[in-house]
């Protein structure tokens, strides 16, 4: 029986949706074939063993997180160890969700470990955190991106005026964004130039380069890609649909509201499912992404089809799309978690 050592938390803005997916994770793992122990993160960055029956699901409307006083985990070259006793773990499986969790960061950490995991390297997750660098490999692998620019802290504290007027050929409405955010947190959307300046300095308390794009008119589609005996494959794609109340999908709406739902399959027809699917694959392959990810699209009226970007760790609870996503295509919750398995392993 190989250990899986799951890892949730951690100090990025996610925290609390990590903890949900590590709950999703150990109700659903095949304990026969898997022994999973759970390494909580705290947001100071603290590595603690914790107990297989630790609350880590939506609870009275308060979502769970890492804290109190449990065995401190330390990482060496060595592996994982507590108080000198090494902590046996034959694959890692991380669900940290955007900073430190997607960006590369733990990736660099793990590497150091030497014990395989689940899900993108270091390089692959850096890409794909940061939206500019990311639209730029898309580009170049001939998939459509929306047009935008991307502005650094320092440009627009030297010319604010510049950067305003550079705008211009966007039109209205657009989306300021943290280059590097996630959950959409830090993202705005604008629809008047007068509160440019405002959507600037909130995605800037985020990350020191933000993102400037035109908004598509168009449905939002989302794609899950798994790699299975070596090779990825794409999902049934799903629409996200979004209560009118909200202007776009934002991190309440896709939380803590019930604000959301996708339905699958998405509600076009054959050929357009087949070119999401299609670039949905010629993502994961242009950023080097290994195991999983959630690629975002935008489909037009006229069936234009524009990506928006790529989630090297995607929500993994019962109810996320991408287990969503799977489920409707033929593999369930548990075989998904098997199959990241078998790939991180055969590494």
């Amino acid at each position: 029986m190989k250990r899986v050592a799951i890892l949730c938390g951690g100090p990025g803005s996610e925290h609390e949706i990590s903890c949900l997916s590590a709950g999703g994770l150990l109700s659903a793992i095949n304990r026969v074939e898997y022994e999973p122990i759970l390494i909580g993160i705290t947001r100071e960055g603290k590595w603690m063993a914790l107990p297989l029956d630790y609350p880590l699901l939506l609870e009275n409307g308060a979502l769970p997180s890492v804290t109190g006083n449990f065995p401190e985990v330390t990482r060496g070259k060595d592996g994982l160890s507590i108080d000198g006793v090494a902590l046996v773990a034959d694959v890692i499986f991380p669900v940290l969700h955007g900073t430190y969790g997607e960006d590369g960061q733990l990736q660099s950490d793990l590497d150091l470990l030497g014990i395989p995991y689940v899900g993108s390297g270091a390089a692959a997750s850096e890409i794909a955190m940061d939206k500019s660098d990311a639209k730029s490999f898309f580009s170049s692998a001939g998939i459509a991106i929306a047009p935008g620019i991307t502005v650094t802290e320092i440009e627009w504290k030297r010319s604010p005026e510049t950067i305003t007027e550079s705008i211009a050929p966007l039109g209205m409405p657009i989306f300021v964004k943290a280059s590097r955010g996630g959950s959409s947190r830090g993202t705005v959307k604008v629809k008047e130039l007068s509160s440019f300046a405002t959507a600037m300095d909130e995605a800037l308390s985020f990350d020191s380069k933000v993102l400037i794009e035109s908004a598509i008119e168009g449905a939002e589609v989302e794609c899950a890609v798994l790699e299975i005996n070596g090779s990825p494959q794409a999902s049934i794609p799903g629409k996200v649909w979004i209560d009118p109340h909200y202007e776009f999908y934002d991190y309440q709406a896709k939380y803590l509201d019930g604000a959301t739902r996708i339905d699958i399959p998405a509600p076009f027809n054959p050929q357009i499912i087949e070119e999401i699917q299609s670039y949905a694959l010629i993502a994961f392959k242009a950023i080097g992404a290994e195991g999983l990810a959630r690629v975002d699209f935008f489909v037009t009226q006229a069936g234009e089809i524009i990506i928006n970007e790529i989630n090297t760790m995607p929500g993994f609870t019962r109810t996320s799309a991408y287990p969503k996503m799977w489920q409707a295509t033929g593999i369930g919750y548990s075989e998904v978690i098997t199959h990241l398995l078998q790939s991180a392993l055969s590494r």
